[in-house]
């Protein structure tokens, strides 16, 4: 199973390396983490919506519909899907203090990139999760001399209680054990690729110059 990290595939060379992965590697299936910025692609993706994304073509996904320009994507917005045999959820969006409380009506133009608390609670819910993604890291997991993690995605992982926990945003690998799930967050896809072994969780990490 192919993993990727932020594509921010509006920039058309990056778009290029990301279909580069596509062409090169035939996946059967692929998680991404987030500002992917393209919504066309080669093979089924289950992604989570980032800070960078169409936000128009990511309500309509929410809503359950397949804009024209779609074509094997599959969000997960605090919902769950059966991938390759793993149970896989996602939480959509970045934390925004001033956002949080509002109902997603009350969002509009680029403040959609946020998640609420109703979709926090929502994806608490979720059962029986083996892997979970999300664009917002949890607290314990990176430091730029302060910690830029979320405490919602700490208490998701309590929670929901996944293996493992796969997240983008901050364009870092990092890997810890947090609430006793095995959280990495991933480099960008411009940068390196990942493998998932749906068997074993292993994640295996592969410079981009390796396809080429």
């Amino acid at each position: 199973m192919l993993v990727l990290g932020d594509a921010h595939a509006s920039d058309p060379d990056r778009r290029e390396t990301l279909r580069s992965y596509y062409r090169a590697l035939d996946p059967d299936r692929v998680l991404q983490v987030g500002d992917l910025e393209c919504y066309d692609l080669p093979a089924p993706t289950w992604f989570v919506a980032g800070n960078n994304e169409d936000f128009d073509v990511i309500e309509a996904l929410r809503a359950g519909d397949d804009p024209p320009e779609t074509r094997n994507v599959h969000l997960l917005a605090s919902t769950a899907a059966t991938v390759g045999g793993l149970r896989v959820a996602g939480l959509s969006g970045n934390f925004a203090p001033t956002k949080y409380d509002l109902p997603r009506t009350e969002l509009s133009g680029d403040r959609r990139r946020h998640f609420t608390r109703k979709d926090v609670d929502r994806a608490a819910d979720l059962s029986d999760v083996d892997v979970f993604l999300a664009h917002e890291a949890p607290t314990g997991l990176l430091s730029y001399g302060y910690d830029p993690g979320c405490q919602h995605v700490n208490d998701l992982l309590e929670a929901v209680s996944p293996d493992l926990c796969l997240v983008g945003h901050h364009h870092k690998h990092r890997e810890e054990t947090i609430a006793d799930t095995r959280v990495v967050s991933l480099d960008p896809a411009w940068e390196r690729y990942y493998t998932l072994d749906p068997g074993t969780l292993e994640l295996t990490g592969h410079d981009q110059e390796a396809i080429e």
